[in-house]
């Protein structure tokens, strides 16, 4: 059984929490209404609620005085997290239009697609009651249910977005950002990213100062700008209907850093090396072990953009022996060294910059 986790709901509790859940939401710069789903996902709801609370009082002591928060489910129920861990005492679904956001925390039951209409019609109500509308990690999928994602762009996680195209293949989603803005509706990859979408919105509330401070409690470098591209690194599988060929990628992308043999990809996909190499070459026209490289040095492009970590760091990252094989495998594919790549993207993002300054 899963540990339980116990929320704010005695009067001892409401008493160090600044009140009760409701008569705080009421007072309060920022009023997020968390509504969880099973499965949720424990660090995208954690680091999004951990940037409020800690904005939201001096010292960390979670009095709800400049943000505010209640924990729902549908009938209050407990929710238990995919990783185990249950959520004891949450409230009922209150009235949304005690909130400026409706949080909707997803997580391993995105293949899900019939939620409870009740959860669905509340989604719709604060919607057209003008309550703007969070979808944390794959929270977005049951809020798509609800017919809410129409002429919009949603942020979805990279390892679910083959889920989400074709459950609602009209929408527009995208995993080139860690959050996306569209006004009445946030949608957030998940996972740290959650973080930084609610040191986003602590920001546009509280201000800046109150972000610093929970980003010094965090002991973070600073809050990641929503435009900061996912590090996923695929090539677009939509029109391959091998299985075989989406398990292996879905493989080696979790394995960037230790690549594992093309054997052990073939014992973990169930069929043979050979009928791997076959899969390949018929879906993609290049074999696993090119497919596997190219993987790697796509994600070694992105560390160099986005990322302080130095030459040999990124090449043990990108699975590399040494510095040395990664700048030589790097150089044969770009025709640029590492450390030169690296400089002509800081010069052309300058030269960039200094354009729309002057636009």
């Amino acid at each position: 059984m899963g540990d339980m986790l116990h929320t704010p709901s005695s009067p001892a509790d409401r008493a160090e929490t600044g009140g009760t859940p409701a008569a705080s939401a009421r007072t309060s710069p920022l009023r997020i209404g968390f509504v969880l789903l099973d499965q949720f996902t424990l660090a995208a709801f954690g680091g999004l609620i951990d940037a409020l609370r800690l904005a939201a009082d001096h010292g960390g002591r979670s009095r709800q005085i400049h943000a505010s928060w209640v924990v729902m489910s549908l009938d209050g129920t407990p929710r238990r997290a995919s990783c185990g861990v249950v959520i004891s005492d949450s409230s009922p679904l209150l009235d949304p239009a005690q909130f400026d956001y409706i949080a909707v925390c997803g997580g391993n039951d995105y293949l899900n697609e019939h939620h409870p209409p009740a959860l669905l019609d509340y989604l719709r109500r604060a919607a057209e009651g003008r309550v703007r509308l969070i979808g944390v990690c794959t929270g977005t999928f049951a809020i798509a249910q609800a017919g809410l994602g129409e002429s919009r762009t949603v942020c979805i996680h990279w390892n679910v977005l083959e889920a989400f195209q074709s459950q609602f293949p009209t929408l527009k989603a995208v995993t080139d950002k860690l959050f996306v803005d569209e006004g009445d509706l946030l949608s957030c990859a998940g996972s740290t990213a959650a973080i930084d979408l609610g040191l986003y919105l602590v920001t546009r509330h509280c201000g800046a100062a109150k972000a610093n401070q929970a980003v010094r409690h965090m002991m973070l470098q600073g809050m990641r700008p929503s435009s900061l591209p996912q590090p996923h690194f695929f090539a677009d599988l939509a029109k391959v209907a091998d299985a075989r060929v989406h398990q292996a990628v879905h493989f080696m992308e979790q394995r960037l850093d230790d690549p594992p043999s093309i054997d052990a990809i073939a014992r973990y996909v169930g069929c043979s090396s050979r009928q791997l190499e076959r899969a390949f070459s018929s879906a993609l026209g290049i074999a696993p072990a090119a497919f596997q490289r190219q993987l790697r040095k796509d994600y070694a492009c992105w560390m160099l953009e986005n990322s302080p970590r130095s030459i040999t760091e990124i090449a043990f990252d990108c699975g590399f022996s040494d510095a040395a094989h990664f700048s030589r495998e790097f150089r044969n594919a770009y025709g640029v060294s590492p450390r030169q790549y690296r400089a002509d993207r800081l010069t052309s993002r300058k030269a960039t910059a200094v354009v729309s300054g002057s636009a």
